[in-house]
């Protein structure tokens, strides 16, 4: 008789997808998946299509999807959410009127469609006319339903890929580190710049991982970025 492994999946745990999102009915806007991210970008590195890696519940997905995934098993899953769920619904006061000048002085002519930058906020041109620049500050996604098509991998014990999931969400690159653990404690010798990213992140780190952390500083060569 074949074994097969019907361990559940909770909330803290490490597990590894693919995913693939879409507009209900419509495009896609984020996947793991080479087919459908060249749907989005044609172009996109192939050395960085790969599964992700995320702790469940720690607000590293859309909530929803935490909140469906926990108790589940390894396998496949379609999820569909409302704009509630999702994205929120499309906010009217975020939709904002600001003078053309703003623009000029920084030697930018706006058009529709332009996606602009504003102090970390990101905003949608949506019309030019006179000195007024019609802009929507609304996620791209507010007002949608979407669908998630998720593959569960795995979950994952290992705490070495532990930290490695955590350095490439919160920093977006990795570095190199030596780990040594013991029941309660976790101690990363690493380089002067992770381990000053790792110091301003400890107490989350601390809260998602169940140990104490301390941060040796080593020299190490940082790896390139992905």
């Amino acid at each position: 008789m074949v074994s097969i492994n019907t361990e559940k999946i909770n909330k803290k745990d490490f597990i590894e997808i693919n995913f693939t999102g879409r507009v209900k009915n419509g495009e896609v806007f984020d996947s793991t998946l080479k087919d459908d991210l060249k749907k989005i970008n044609p172009n996109f590195p192939e050395e960085r299509i790969k599964p992700f890696v995320f702790c469940l519940g720690e607000g590293m997905f859309l909530d929803a999807i935490d909140e469906f995934l926990s108790g589940k098993e390894t396998g496949k899953y379609d999820v569909e959410l409302s704009p509630e769920k999702a994205f929120g619904k499309r906010n009217p006061q975020l939709i904002k009127i600001i003078p053309l000048k703003i623009f000029r002085e920084k030697n930018t002519n706006p058009y529709p469609g332009m996606v602009f930058n504003f102090d970390g906020n990101l905003g949608k041109i949506i019309s030019v006319s006179g000195g007024r620049v019609i802009t929507d500050f609304n996620n791209p996604l507010a007002g949608k339903d979407v669908v998630y098509e998720i593959i569960v991998n795995r979950k994952i014990d290992d705490i070495n890929e532990k930290i490695k999931s955590l350095m490439n969400f919160f920093f977006r690159r990795e570095f190199d580190f030596d780990l040594t653990e013991t029941e309660k404690k976790l101690t990363i010798k690493t380089d002067k710049t992770f381990k000053n990213f790792v110091e301003l992140f400890k107490k989350k780190f601390e809260d998602i991982l169940g140990l104490k952390i301390e941060v040796i500083e080593e020299i190490l060569e940082a790896k390139k970025d992905n």
